[in-house]
């Protein structure tokens, strides 16, 4: 029983525990992609061609927390930069304090804006500070948010782009008129990048909190980019089956 126990509880070494976690954020990061609002749209030309338009609930897929992890990178990396060349320095301190861990010779910050940018080690950490977990929890939230908001406009996968699109296709949504595309994706592709980027992020406190191998980052990188590549494979695969049919 004992050595079922180290195998589960280990902390030195990944333990089954973290396994079980990492497989549970995969399962549900999988689960969550297939989640999509279809918008039917028909041709404007020639009548009775009708298609649909998918909106998936990651429409921004794995950016939010990419861009995230490249913010947070890059305030670590000034922050202690600045705090080995002015440790004594009280806006520094603000921006953040780096001391080693215990039994390790990486850095990590204990105090300032950079502490407050981590997530916690493990649970009982967030039991132990609190605040710490909240203001964490609100800045990933806050920055998954507005990043994957943002990325709209940014990769022009906006509303504005998406109809543009459709009218260059010569294609309209369904019971609506061509003025009033615009609008009606106006209403739903934002509202999907905001909250396909809140639960990323909370898909990500989650895998950290759980003690998932690796980081939350990390995994929602790796199963976005792996799904990515098998919708992009079964789909290519799907279309080279449709050309085989007709040329038969």
């Amino acid at each position: 029983f004992k050595a079922v126990y180290e195998a589960l509880t280990r902390s030195t070494l990944p333990n089954l525990t973290n396994l079980v976690a990492t497989a549970l954020v995969f399962a549900v990061v999988i689960y969550l992609q297939g989640f999509r609002v279809e918008i039917p749209i028909k041709s404007a030309r020639f009548r009775g061609h009708r298609a649909s338009f998918p909106i998936k609930l990651f429409y921004t897929s794995n950016m939010p927390i990419m861009l995230q992890s490249a913010l947070a990178s890059n305030v670590f990396m000034i922050s202690q930069l600045l705090y080995r060349r002015f440790p004594d320095n009280l806006l520094i301190k603000l921006f953040g304090v780096w001391e080693p861990y215990q039994g390790s010779s990486q850095f990590f910050p204990t105090s300032g804006l950079a502490y407050y940018m981590t997530p916690p080690r493990s649970f009982v950490n967030t039991l132990k500070d609190p605040i710490h977990f909240m203001l964490y929890v609100a800045y990933m939230l806050t920055a998954c948010a507005l990043l994957s908001r943002t990325w709209l406009d940014v990769s022009g996968s906006g509303p504005r782009d998406v109809a543009r699109e459709l009218r260059d296709q010569q294609m309209v949504i369904a019971g609506y008129r061509d003025t009033s595309m615009y609008k009606e994706l106006k209403r739903i592709i934002p509202t999907a990048a905001v909250v396909g980027g809140v639960i990323i992020g909370i898909l990500s406190i989650s895998a950290d909190l759980l003690g998932a191998i690796g980081s939350g980052t990390g995994i929602l990188l790796a199963v976005t980019i792996i799904y990515n590549y098998f919708e992009t494979f079964a789909k290519e695969r799907a279309e080279l089956g449709g050309v085989g049919v007709a040329g038969m």
